[in-house]
């Protein structure tokens, strides 16, 4: 059997899945159907992007897999290892790492009121988690976002950089097996989303973290994804599903590289019939 290898290094085979969404379909209350049929399959281990225009179901897609929705009809499995406790049999005390989903949204939604260490805190204080463990494990959050000198200033303080790692320390404080981003980096200027990219990757590659990444730029997908799954216009379907492959880690060198203009060219050619017909203004 064909196999790959993680970020963590652990050879994989191509059957070891951790998300898997067979003919889903979303339709809204008032009849509008946002997404599907959708079919996609991702590896655990592995950093896919989800591009598509405005309104075509990439962040219904996301909200499907953290089951804040549920889908119309089709099947949404997610592919937990089996000695992990499952939602609703944990007690206080005895958290388990890994054993779930970290959402991190298109804005930050912190808490104005506290700190930063609180923040990243809440998600472990709601699982009854004791507080010196809680506040252990977001300091150590927060050491892995680069914001270990920030833990007790308040999100007032921060750029808006800062809020998203600060975010995004939140979504990992758990210990999830899959991080869902919608859009994360959409509202900040572009040397603050670069850096934010490759610190991104340095976060994947070490902890080895299933990612579905929702963007609405052809440049970001391709930096950060094994895959690149291009959606059509609503409903949302599977335009594409395109395979980046370059020499890791990737950096400055493959942003300025032939391959990384051929592949956005790629991306770009797969995603313009997804607007075909629709308004430039």
């Amino acid at each position: 059997m064909s196999s790959v290898k993680t970020p963590a290094g652990v050879e994989t085979g191509l059957t070891a899945l951790a998300v898997s969404v067979r003919g889903v379909t979303k339709a809204y209350d008032n009849g509008v159907m946002a997404l599907g049929p959708l079919d996609l399959a991702v590896r655990k281990g592995e950093f896919i992007s989800l591009l598509g225009p405005s309104g075509c179901g990439k962040s219904t897609a996301l909200r499907l897999i953290a089951e804040l929705s549920a889908p119309s009809s089709g099947i949404v499995r997610l592919v937990r290892h089996e000695s992990k406790a499952q939602p609703g049999h944990i007690q206080p005390g005895h958290f388990q790492r890994g054993h779930g989903i970290g959402f991190v949204f298109q804005e930050p939604t912190l808490m104005p009121w506290t700190s930063v260490r609180e923040n990243v805190r809440l998600p472990l204080k709601l699982a009854g988690v004791p507080k010196a463990e809680a506040r252990a494990r977001a300091d150590e959050a927060l050491a892995s976002v680069g914001l270990a000198d920030f833990a007790e200033a308040f999100p007032r303080e921060l750029s808006g950089g800062m809020k998203m790692r600060v975010s995004l320390a939140r979504a990992l404080v758990t210990d999830p097996d899959i991080l869902l981003m919608d859009e994360p980096f959409a509202a900040l200027d572009e040397i603050t989303r670069f850096r934010l990219n490759d610190d991104l990757l340095t976060l994947w590659r070490r902890l080895g973290k299933t990612v579905i990444f929702v963007t609405h730029s052809v440049f970001e997908s391709v930096y950060l994804s094994q895959r690149v799954v291009v959606m059509t216009a609503r409903p949302g379907r599977i335009q594409a599903d395109i395979r980046i492959e370059t020499v890791e880690p990737r950096g400055e060198e493959f942003r300025t590289s032939v391959a990384y203009s051929d592949y956005c060219r790629k991306v770009s050619a797969a995603l313009a019939p997804s607007y075909a017909g629709q308004s430039t203004l």
